[in-house]
């Protein structure tokens, strides 16, 4: 089987879809990873498990978008200060979120169509996090609210 090519990105399994985290070299994509593990444990999310970190293949299937870990780092996550660590992982997650770190577009009010990304055909939500903004609370605002127009 030919693989795709990888992504430079994290992805974590929240509930039945996953988060796709994209964002330069450095601006904490694994460190938002390890957050959102961080707040399951805690109970501030219902489930949480590690997809990939720092290279992710995506690939559309049958109307999803799927992520998988390179198989070089399934399991393995970067956390600052300790190195690389092996956590339990996901094999396998569809996307239903994607969230762009030090995004030059992050505003606070988005326009709707900033709100939206293709990847590979397949349309998502995405979030989009200036530098000097923490992602996680965004994404749990993400998680357990609704638009005002829904």
């Amino acid at each position: 089987m030919i693989e795709n090519p990888t992504i430079h990105a994290s992805a974590v399994l929240i509930g039945a879809k996953a988060v796709l985290i994209r964002g330069p070299a450095g601006a904490g994509k694994s460190q938002l990873a390890f957050d959102l593990l961080q707040a399951a444990s805690q109970s501030a999310l219902p489930f949480a498990r590690l997809v990939a970190d720092d290279r992710a293949y995506v690939e559309a299937r049958a109307g999803r978008l799927l992520v998988r870990p390179a198989e070089a780092l399934v399991g393995l996550l970067e956390i600052r200060g300790l190195g690389i660590r092996r956590l339990p992982h996901e094999a396998m997650a569809v996307v239903g979120l994607v969230v762009d770190l030090a995004a030059a577009d992050a505003t606070r009010h988005p326009a709707r169509e900033a709100a939206n990304v293709s990847i590979a055909g397949i349309s998502l939500p995405r979030l989009a996090a200036a530098a000097d903004m923490p992602a996680l609370p965004l994404i749990l605002a993400f998680v357990r609210t609704r638009a005002a127009g829904d």
